[in-house]
């Protein structure tokens, strides 16, 4: 039975090299060093200082980071628990849901604040609003739409302009496009109208924010909707040719999570870095932190930070997401 236990643990490395990811880093790689195996929506650039600081604090560890989407990282870790230390996604249904299944380790001894936690197994640790960005020159000498409904106004007005470049999450396929649409829906019929307009103009559809960010830098798209405004406002190289728009009518923020898995290799270390995680965004203000940190000005707002608590799962009902699907593709593919 041991031989089999060593066995398993020797082959998981394995069996991850075999998968395909987004990306794979390694940091303070070396012989004898415990690795925490970190399965993560965040981009490495962006994640990277966060990673590299603990490292240089924990010298005897090595952080395998290993990115995907918010979808795979829901799908892989259910099947195969053991395999990561850390889950980190900015899908809060799908993180919420594992957490209540059980998949998290609890971590008492973690002081966090309760809007920003679900039973001491799941921990926010940024505030990311949603946003509308678009391509500066698509928008030379009109208005730039500050609403939802100035947005529709716009796309109706010079449909030729737009036809074929918008672009938004396959929310099929993205778990934290799944989360801003069914937010979206539930704050406002407007957002029906804007998916019915968008469809009429040949709507592309994409896995992620990066992907609509590149295609807005180089014009391929003239706007781009429920972008995270966090990796907009990192493509410093894109500044003079995107902009980034909060809309004013009602901002969807979600915040990103964090767990330990409950069948950890490292909970001890796991525990360490989701530590060092929440300490370095709370000193946000006086070191710099590459994410935007934890806002509690938001969580007060009507409608401004989605609620870290069961009704996240509403959509995550068999029927209901088959139900907003549905609707969601008769507005924006059989639209066009």
């Amino acid at each position: 039975m041991r031989f089999i236990v060593t066995l398993i643990l020797w082959l998981l490395p394995q069996v991850l090299v075999s998968q395909t990811w987004e990306d794979q880093q390694f940091f303070n790689e070396g012989p004898s060093k415990q690795v925490l195996r970190i399965i993560s929506s965040t981009d490495t650039a962006l994640f990277a200082p966060i990673i590299e600081s603990f490292v240089a604090q924990t010298p005897n560890i090595s952080v395998e980071y290993l990115v995907t989407g918010t979808a795979d990282i829901d799908l892989r870790f259910r099947e195969n628990p053991e395999t990561f230390d850390l889950v980190i996604s900015s899908a809060m249904d799908l993180q919420f849901k594992a957490a209540n299944d059980g998949l998290a380790r609890r971590l008492p001894n973690i002081v966090h604040p309760a809007w920003a936690q679900w039973r001491q197994s799941l921990f926010a640790f940024t505030s990311e609003p949603a946003a509308i960005v678009i391509n500066r020159d698509a928008f030379a000498g009109h208005p730039i739409p500050n609403t939802r409904q100035e947005l529709i106004q716009a796309m109706r007005a010079r449909p030729e302009i737009f036809r074929g470049r918008i672009g938004t999450y396959d929310v099929r396929q993205s778990g934290l496009g799944y989360l801003f649409a069914t937010q979206d829906a539930r704050a406002s019929e407007t957002y029906w109208r804007l998916m019915e307009v968008m469809g009429a103009l040949e709507l592309r559809l994409y896995c992620c924010s990066g992907e609509m960010i590149d295609d807005l830098s180089d014009g391929t798209i003239a706007v781009a909707y429920n972008v995270l405004g966090s990796y907009a406002k990192a493509r410093v190289e894109s500044k003079d040719k995107i902009q980034v728009v909060f809309p004013a009518d009602f901002p969807t923020t979600m915040m990103r999570t964090a767990m330990v898995s409950s069948q950890a290799q490292h909970p001890e270390i796991a525990a360490a870095f989701i530590q060092h995680l929440i300490t370095l965004q709370s000193l946000a203000n006086e070191k710099p932190f590459p994410l935007p940190p934890l806002n509690s000005q938001l969580n007060e707002a009507e409608h401004a930070t989605i609620a870290l608590e069961p009704a996240l799962m509403t959509f995550l009902d068999a029927l209901k997401r088959q139900s907003f699907l549905a609707e969601w593709e008769d507005a924006v593919i059989h639209n066009n």
